[in-house]
């Protein structure tokens, strides 16, 4: 290691590589920490969920995406603890050795996870999507629970297998029980013989708040629940869940509790900050919210350590959203204040954030839009959610594979390729079934020969 500043940025997401990025011409080294080798675009990971897009199209590999920034490197390393006082970041590589990490500046974006407000058992019932490996781990589930009715004769027993629940009505809930329903309702009708998926699937949105979209204008939240109710989706506000089992899940709205026989239950109901922020509380004294956020000062560094950052989803900062952008911008604006820095100048103005608005996609050409002080719905809205997410996708090629994957799977055909899956997996879920009720389960839940 030469004498030059060293900057450790520990994840490699919008605001990680951020930072990297704004770094390019300057004087110093940069290592990335991430514990996966690629760059996730979160905001489209529910069409890699529903079929609609494979995974590397919103994933490139982390080193391709620095290739010729040459004052960058990345490590695939698990972050276990830093040495603020010694400046030194210690973590374990994949075959278990212990790695550190000498710094200068140290930025951490280690991002955020779920959360299932004190119930983490539900977590083995009602996965979440925040990675790759639960995006595929979730389109195995749904398609699983298609091929798997295709095998049940009577309709009774194969209805929890077509009953599809998403807790939480936010953008990320939203999204995906609209492409669930669109998959059930438009692409899998003409391809099942014993199961009429059109008429027999359920879908349904579980809100504890009273309307969906939360954060979004009035007319859009109305907007948005018209259209998913137009589209099958049955959506439950002032409804909560309260319990879960491998097959059913019991909910508490304004008719009282009720328990529903579903055996595909997914979690877009909250999220909570990730380990590292409490990493970086106990160590300088930063208080935590109810999220497990750390709070950081106006320039998004800790309290005692000017040369730590930590921006993304894991701090609190101003009543920022955990979304894309704030990361966006922090990442930028902490590789400005490092710049500056070098070059003696310590008088950085705070951090400021832009608002450039509210997007969120309902369904075959419906989103709901809040920029510019307008709010956009239906085609128009639709078509500025697509332009500003393939804007913000890294690379030509992904750009046009996404628009071409939309044209075939959303307007013109409605063919989803992205449906791969083994007997392996869907005989899991039906050994599963079958062990979890008795060992004559099984076969009653194969199909009666004619």
């Amino acid at each position: 290691m030469d004498g030059r500043h060293q900057v450790v940025v520990v994840g490699g997401g919008f605001g990680g590589l951020g930072v990297t990025k704004a770094l390019a011409r300057a004087d110093v080294d940069v290592t990335i920490v991430d514990r996966t080798n690629h760059h996730l675009f979160q905001p489209l990971l529910y069409q890699v969920a529903t079929g609609i897009l494979s995974e590397g199209v919103i994933a490139p590999p982390l080193r391709s995406v620095i290739k010729k920034q040459a004052n960058a490197r990345t490590v695939l390393a698990e972050v276990t603890r830093f040495d603020l006082d010694a400046r030194t970041v210690h973590g374990v590589s994949p075959d278990g050795r212990p790695l550190m990490r000498r710094y200068d500046t140290l930025v951490v974006a280690g991002g955020a996870t779920h959360a299932y407000f004190g119930h983490d058992e539900w977590a083995a019932f009602a996965p979440g999507m925040k990675t790759l490996e639960d995006a595929r781990g979730l389109r195995s589930r749904i398609l699983s629970a298609f091929e798997l009715a295709e095998t049940i004769a009577d309709r009774e027993q194969r209805a929890a297998f077509l009953t599809f629940v998403v807790i939480g009505a936010g953008p990320t809930g939203v999204e995906l029980v609209g492409q669930v329903a669109e998959l059930a309702k438009r692409v899998l009708p003409q391809e099942f013989r014993w199961v009429d998926t059109g008429r027999e699937t359920r879908v349904m949105l579980v809100e504890a708040a009273p309307v969906v979209l939360g954060p979004f204008d009035p007319k859009l939240q109305r907007y948005t629940q018209r259209r998913l109710e137009k589209m099958g989706v049955e959506v439950r506000v002032d409804t909560a869940a309260t319990a879960m089992t491998d097959d059913s899940i019991t909910v508490n709205g304004p008719a009282g509790q009720e328990r529903i026989a579903s055996r595909t239950k997914i979690w877009a109901a909250g999220v909570q900050a990730s380990p590292l922020a409490r990493a970086l509380s106990e160590a300088t004294g930063a208080p935590t919210d109810r999220a497990g956020r750390v709070a950081v000062q106006p320039d998004c560094t800790l309290p005692g350590h000017p040369e730590v950052f930590a921006i993304g989803d894991m701090v609190s900062l101003n009543g920022l959203p955990g979304v894309a952008q704030p990361a966006l911008q922090e990442g930028k604006y902490v590789g400005k204040v490092i710049r500056a820095r070098l070059r003696g100048d310590g008088t950085v103005a705070p951090f400021k954030y832009f608002d450039k608005g509210s997007m969120a996609t309902i369904g075959h050409h419906a989103a709901v839009a809040h920029a510019f002080g307008m709010r956009f719905t239906g085609r128009v809205g639709y078509l500025m959610w697509g332009f500003i997410h393939v804007l913000y996708l890294i690379g030509w090629g992904n750009r046009i594979i996404t628009l071409y994957s939309w044209l075939r799977s959303l307007t013109f055909t409605h063919h989803r390729g992205e449906r791969i899956i083994t007997v392996a997996q869907a005989h899991h879920e039906l050994v599963s079934a079958a062990t979890r009720r008795g060992p004559d389960e099984l076969n009653r839940l194969l199909p009666k020969q004619a």
